[in-house]
């Protein structure tokens, strides 16, 4: 290494905890580190592992186990702050959100016995393809792959879930997105044995501190508030199918919502009473118990009309009449001679 590339070498390495300290205070400046605790954990994590690194640099082993091990603690934090963007994103949507808790504890548990397959299936008689720095990278991998993904999900689905390019967690996931895919160009790279390793570790270093001031310039811009507008009826659609298939409503619950709607409808259109006869009797329900039909109830209440005389009796009757002398079609007695 030339004194020139050794020169800028360590400048870029140097620049990471500047850089990532003035991340963290940004967010505790503006009250962002109680909504991303875990980016905040991170940002300042690095800081520490700088730290903790700098001095043992010189001593190859330990500088070797000190560099293995605080990338274990720095893919734990990388994987929780995509969860916690993952939250943020489906705030709204408490249905999607549980569902993709469930999805994020299972990719933790996968990647992690990922790793300790790799790393038990690993021999160990080199120390620098030891089981350790198998997992570690195994792991390191599975990391970048959801950090690529979650950027590619945004762009893709950004317009449904109302979420702005111009909010903390786009920015924050955007810095992420670009750093795991250009690591994992890297790899591939490496893989492919055409690249010195000098020259992949500074496009590393370019690349994450181009993450960084993308993080920095994020923190310090104002957040756009999220889109509420009709857009988001699909992702509403979602999260309503989702809850349905989880809670699934009976095949019979149908019938009690008809039935209290007919009984609101009948309430509500109440009919006028009929002016009925003094003759005439109101039905009673409680007539069904004691056999009467309609016809019969109806009968009941009518008065029966007057008996039919035979003809014989009839024609006694006009005889008696016509003999009595008085005007048969007046009730009134004549005029007094």
């Amino acid at each position: 290494m030339t004194p020139i590339v050794r020169f800028f070498y360590y400048g870029l390495w140097f620049a990471h905890p500047v850089l990532q300290l003035a991340v963290a205070g940004v967010l505790y400046q503006r009250k962002l580190h109680k909504k991303f605790p875990y980016f905040f954990a991170y940002a300042l994590s690095q800081v520490g592992i700088f730290a903790l690194l700098l001095p043992i640099q010189s001593n190859a082993y330990w500088f070797f186990y000190g560099y293995w091990t605080t990338a274990v603690v720095s893919l734990t934090l990388g994987f929780y702050v995509i969860y916690e963007l993952f939250l943020d994103i489906f705030q709204p949507y408490h249905t999607l959100k549980d569902l993709g808790t469930v999805l994020f504890k299972w990719a933790g548990l996968v990647m992690v016995l990922v790793a300790l397959v790799v790393a038990a299936a690993t021999p160990t008689s080199h120390v620098i393809d030891g089981p350790l720095v198998q997992a570690v990278l195994t792991a390191q991998r599975c990391v970048r792959v959801i950090q690529c993904g979650l950027i590619l999900f945004l762009l893709l689905f950004s317009r449904y879930l109302g979420v702005s390019w111009r909010q903390k967690t786009f920015g924050i996931a955007l810095g992420f997105g670009f750093f795991a895919a250009v690591e994992l160009f890297l790899v591939a790279l490496i893989a492919a044995d055409s690249v010195d390793d000098v020259k992949i570790a500074i496009a590393n270093m370019i690349a994450y501190n181009i993450s960084i001031g993308v993080w920095l310039s994020y923190a310090w811009l104002k957040e756009k508030a999220r889109d509420s507008s009709a857009t988001l009826l699909m992702s509403q659609r979602w999260d309503q199918s989702i809850m349905e298939l989880q809670h699934p409503m009976p095949a019979d619950s149908l019938i009690p919502m008809f039935e209290n709607m007919v009984e609101e409808a009948i309430s509500r259109v109440q009919e006028p009473e009929l002016d009925l006869p003094a003759n005439m009797t109101v039905l009673d329900p409680a007539t069904e118990d004691t056999g009467m039909t309609l016809l019969e109830s109806l009968g009941a209440s009518i008065p029966p009309p007057p008996p039919i005389q035979p003809p014989s009796e009839l024609a006694k009757s006009a005889s008696a009449s016509s003999s009595g002398g008085s005007n048969p079609g007046s009730n009134e007695p004549g005029p007094k001679s």
